[in-house]
């Protein structure tokens, strides 16, 4: 067969089902040896749009996503979604066609190093080199992809290479299965937990990763200690859970620092540095930090570890609840009571444009408690973080690692391709909207039906909210819009305008149960964001 022939194979041995990507003359070989093969292949708009999917497609399933593109800037426009992937731990392969082997020694047309380029944004970036390396390359590529800590791996593909003959077959696909915790380590972990006077756990992305929700859950139940999840773990414990405090993560002191500002003993379970900085939550440095994961903690000198309990999560969490006393009465239901307060308290708001507490209520309302949320970035995202309640993991999909504009519409599509059963709405500001909507032309030829919800101020609103904040003052944020209705029409999907408060909630309904793209230019009332940051700044609580 011809070497594209065997990489096909390969894929198909990693249980691949998608391919995002756009066609190239060096991916050729590939692109033909794709008709034969069960892996669909969706042909996107822009390479940055595929790197999204194959990223949220990868979060979903815990399985890579796949993503292709040609050489030179089809390649580099890939980068910001593979490096979206890598800090964020969403596992993704992607693969780029290249020059053959015989241009790669000079300049060249559109020929890049695109080995070393993607090297620092990925786990493993290689280039194949003989036909015979294919089945090793591509099973090291889906292992470092799906190991934890999951992320992108890279595979460059010169286009002579494809059309040699080979002989050989895909290696079994398989991955390392996660070691147990020491008994050491649990018991020690047992110890300080016992003898905690005010714990709080921590809970990140890792716990998902690792699906320990119910372990977790289960352990915050039994020995009675509250739990704040960063962005990306939202849903880990369910809002309901009468530990949950909800998310931490916004940079001024919001309701869950109140719950560190009381503990002596942190234990961060699953929790990855880049979802929260440490120095947000643990300025003092002295406090003892409990480090439940399946890595060695990163060094930082906020985040000093007085025991790590490595192995497979659930098991860590089971064999220290076994082990430790549990601690009695729940001092932080105050922060819990004034959360949901905060959450209930705009939801009859007629005020227009709409306030962000007011939408993130209709939302929930509309919505089904398994459907999904893909969260672009900006105020928004702040808003949608603190305030959307979620009973179940991944059902609210945030960016917060490498926090990148634009991954909301082509994430949605690939949420909606994972999971065809649930509705799915990318929830994004204009600005975020307009970065890749031109998927919208790939959704409806896919006739793959999503929501998107825009948060329209005309404006980088979080830019703008920060400015206002720090200076007073802002400056080179705001900017216009199309007319959205008219934009989602020229696509042949249905829009809709809130023009009033009231019509949010039937609006969000009724795209809901459409079998198409829906979009909605609703207005926000972001004058809410700077009270939200006055009102942190001076909350005093007695626990």
């Amino acid at each position: 067969m011809k070497a594209a022939e065997l990489f096909v194979k390969c894929l198909e041995n990693e249980g691949v089902e998608y391919i995002f990507g756009i066609p190239g003359e060096e991916n050729l070989a590939v692109m033909d040896a794709l008709l034969g093969s069960p892996i669909k292949f969706v042909t996107t708009r822009h390479e940055q749009g595929a790197a999204f999917m194959a990223d949220v497609y990868g979060r979903l399933t815990r399985r890579a996503g796949v993503c292709l593109s040609t050489l030179g800037p089809g390649a580099t426009n890939l980068v910001t979604g593979v490096a979206d992937a890598n800090m964020d731990h969403a596992p993704v392969v992607a693969i780029a066609g290249q020059a053959g082997t015989n241009r790669l020694h000079k300049e060249s047309h559109q020929v890049l190093d695109l080995q070393n380029i993607f090297e620092p944004i990925t786990k493993y970036s290689t280039r194949l080199l003989t036909p015979n390396t294919i089945p090793e390359v591509v099973r090291k590529a889906f292992k470092q992809a799906q190991m934890e800590k999951t992320g992108a791996a890279f595979i460059e593909f010169p286009e002579n290479l494809a059309e040699m003959p080979i002989d050989d077959v895909p290696l079994r696909a398989q991955q390392p299965t996660p070691p147990e915790p020491s008994s050491e380590r649990v018991l020690r972990a047992a110890e300080i937990i016992s003898g905690a006077r005010n714990p709080i756990i921590l809970a990140g992305n890792g716990v998902i990763r690792a699906q320990a929700w119910q372990q977790l859950a289960a352990f915050a139940q039994r020995l009675n200690i509250p739990v704040t999840n960063t962005f990306m773990a939202k849903g880990v414990v369910p809002f309901k859970h009468p530990m949950a405090l909800g998310s931490a993560g916004l940079q001024a002191h919001d309701y869950a620092n109140f719950g560190f500002d009381q503990a002596d003993v942190i234990i961060c379970v699953g929790y990855d540095l880049v979802e929260y900085h440490p120095y947000l939550w643990h300025p003092t440095r002295d406090r003892k930090i409990i480090h439940i994961d399946m890595s060695p903690a990163e060094v930082d000198a906020y985040y000093v570890v007085e025991v790590g309990v490595l192995g497979d999560i659930r098991y860590s969490l089971d064999r220290i609840a076994d082990l430790a006393t549990p601690h009695q009465g729940h001092r932080l239901r105050p922060l819990r009571d004034a959360l949901i307060a905060e959450m209930d308290m705009h939801r009859a708001d007629q005020g227009f444009p709409i306030k962000p507490q007011k939408i993130i209520w209709d939302l929930r309302t509309a919505m089904g408690l398994e459907d999904i949320v893909i969260c672009d970035v900006g105020a928004h995202k702040m808003w949608m973080a603190r305030m959307f309640r979620c009973e179940h993991p991944n059902t609210c999909i945030i960016s917060n690692g490498f926090a990148s504009m634009g991954i909301a519409v082509p994430g949605a599509i690939a949420a909606r391709l994972a999971y065809p059963q649930r509705k799915v709405v990318a929830v994004t500001g204009d600005a975020g909207f307009l970065m890749n909507s031109q998927e919208i032309e790939t959704a409806m030829r896919m006739k793959v039906p999503i929501v998107i919800l825009i948060w329209n101020d005309c404006s980088y609103g979080l830019i703008e909210w920060k400015q206002m904040n720090i200076y007073g003052r802002h400056t080179n944020v705001q900017f216009t819009n199309p007319d959205f209705v008219k934009y989602a029409d020229s696509f042949g999907a249905k829009g809709y305008r809130v023009e009033r408060a009231e019509d949010l909630l039937p609006i969000l309904k009724t795209a809901l149960a459409d079998d198409t793209v829906s979009i909605i230019d609703c207005p926000v009332d972001y004058r809410e964001n700077l009270k939200l940051t006055e009102k942190l700044g001076s909350m005093i609580f007695q626990l």
